[in-house]
């Protein structure tokens, strides 16, 4: 297909003179459509057709299978709750309805703060927000007001990424800070049952259904099997309850090389030898749940695929890989099982390991410049 019109217009429009300050702004659009026509100029660069754009989009199109089931989630758990008998693609369609708005204040928001500070600074926009802003709606209840959601957004933007720099300068995960907001925020609308279902149109009597993580903590006995958790049948959050849409994605990150295996693979280690731990102290019933039923639940495989193995947030070091992702799976199940007020640990423990990321990989370089001093002297 020939652009050439289209970038003809772009020209046509390049900001100048009095209103060369909305070179950011042209900028973003403009190499949203077209490859950038400058290249780094100084420094020492890796010349590589997959920069930071093309990165981006790649997630935004792993993430798609988990949001299209999770939008068909939402339909069939309201059509449970309510008794409808609805038709698949109904079931869609309503989940569709009611992301389309949650995923519009998202990236309105979040794209206007980006723009804003873009501007004020000077700088070019970073694509970054492009995940991160279907990410945040993803990971909420179907209840969150919008009000509440687009407040997440404001804070995880700014307090989350652009006091330290923007793109790349965050230490912290821009959606997780999002959900950890909501969560202490907003405790009502992120837990109890009726949160996961979008129940609201036929009123608050309507039968809700209670999450696997949410029946464990109050120690009820666990409705939903393992098949209907692989598949994703079951309440939780928008689009983290489909454990084999999610691998979908990380199928696509792995084979792109825009996910780190390392990462990915030692969450789940380490959450299933914590898992095994306690299997064998088997203290109450929760211990005793088989170790691969954690990977199944909440938002761990969710977790594990697209938060731990953010590049900007996680640790650098292969061997800092290794540990990060380790002690993420460990704390996430450990937080599940040890603190029934808290029965979804997989937000805090990225969290909480992306503020040890930094030192984890200090250590390592500290332990390899050791090693080499010993080598050097014998």
């Amino acid at each position: 297909m020939n652009l050439k019109w289209l970038e003809d217009w772009f020209e046509k429009i390049e900001p100048k003179g009095k209103w060369s300050w909305l070179g950011s702004t042209y900028e973003a659009f403009h190499t949203f459509a077209f490859t950038p026509k400058t290249v780094t100029k100084r420094g020492s660069h890796i010349r590589d057709a997959v920069d930071m754009k093309r990165s981006i989009i790649i997630v935004v199109i792993a993430l798609i299978p988990a949001l299209l089931f999770g939008m068909w989630n939402i339909g069939h758990q309201t059509a449970i709750s309510t008794g409808a008998d609805w038709h698949w693609f109904y079931m869609w369609w309503f989940g569709f309805l009611r992301m389309l708005p949650m995923i519009a204040v998202s990236y309105i928001v979040g794209l206007f703060i980006e723009f804003a500070f873009a501007q004020y600074r000077g700088h070019e926009v970073n694509e970054g927000f492009l995940a991160t802003g279907l990410l945040i709606p993803m990971i909420v209840p179907v209840t969150t007001p919008l009000w509440q959601l687009a407040l997440a957004v404001a804070f995880a933007v700014i307090i989350g990424k652009e006091v330290f720099g923007g793109s790349g300068m965050n230490f912290l995960n821009p959606a997780l800070v999002a959900r950890a907001f909501l969560f202490f925020a907003y405790p009502t609308h992120m837990s109890g049952d009726k949160v996961w279902i979008a129940n609201d149109l036929w009123g608050s009597d309507a039968i809700a259904g209670a999450t696997p993580m949410g029946q464990l903590a109050t120690g009820t006995h666990l409705s939903a099997s393992a098949l209907d958790m692989l598949i994703g049948t079951i309440p939780g959050s928008t689009c983290e309850t489909s454990v084999i849409a999610i691998a979908l994605g990380a199928i696509l990150l792995l084979m792109t090389g825009i996910a780190s295996w390392r990462i990915m693979l030692s969450v789940f280690l380490g959450g299933g030898a914590m898992g095994l731990l306690f299997n064998a102290i088997g203290y109450n019933d929760y211990m005793q749940l088989p170790f691969y039923y954690h990977f199944l639940m909440g938002g761990f495989a969710f977790g594990a695929v697209f938060m731990a193995t953010d590049p900007v947030t996680a640790a650098q070091t292969n061997t800092g890989k290794w540990i990060y992702g380790l002690l993420i799976g460990a704390f996430a199940v450990l937080l599940r099982v040890c603190n029934p007020a808290y029965p979804e640990g997989m937000m805090l423990s990225i969290l909480f390991m992306n503020c040890m990321a930094p030192l984890i990989d200090h250590c390592v370089v500290a332990a390899n410049i050791k090693r080499r001093e010993r080598r050097a002297l014998k």
